[in-house]
């Protein structure tokens, strides 16, 4: 098992007891950063929080959240993992800003961006910025014809996939091929 530190990272749920944080030293250097901008689905962040744990990614939650961190859908989806996940909660997308390593290269996925996801060279340490599930990413943010927006490719009949998959894809494709997990 990666060794373990506490980094000051701990945190009280508003209702419950407080979450003892085990954060993988190599986690601390984050494989990729991993932006969900208002999150309004517990499981779904959840689900990708235990992915970003697999993956040594860094976790951030830009506010405000249609939920708070102590709802037990949150749990269940991240199981007991979540104890080992490097999560930063930021006040809004100005703090995010303030906050993000200076030189990282962020991309923001969307399914209105022009750039297919895959022509996208990742590298360690990018930042993949998330929409909110009911309207996706805001236009002061998103420019779809940014060739830092990217989109996963699907057929015309289909609205969306699964909000969760999609951004377990995602965050798995700039970890290919790495070596961060040896």
């Amino acid at each position: 098992m990666n060794e373990q530190i506490d980094n000051g990272n701990d945190f009280v749920a508003d209702d419950g007891p407080v979450i003892q944080r085990k954060i993988p030293k190599q986690a601390l250097d984050p494989s990729v950063h991993v932006v969900l901008y208002q999150p309004e689905i517990p499981p779904n962040t959840g689900n990708i929080g235990r992915t970003c744990v697999a993956l040594a990614a860094k976790l951030w939650i830009v506010q405000p959240m249609g939920f708070d961190l102590s709802d037990a859908q949150i749990r269940r989806a991240g199981l007991d993992y979540w104890q080992y996940l490097n999560l930063q909660v930021v006040d809004d997308w100005s703090d995010l800003m303030r906050q993000l390593p200076p030189n990282a290269r962020m991309f923001f996925l969307s399914k209105h961006a022009v750039r297919e996801f895959w022509d996208a060279d990742f590298q360690p340490g990018d930042v993949l910025v998330f929409g909110k599930e009911s309207a996706g990413l805001p236009p002061e943010i998103l420019d779809p014809q940014d060739p830092r927006s990217l989109r996963l490719p699907m057929q015309p009949e289909v609205r969306s996939i699964d909000h969760g998959r999609n951004r377990d894809v995602r965050t798995c494709s700039p970890v290919q091929g790495s070596d961060w997990a040896k």
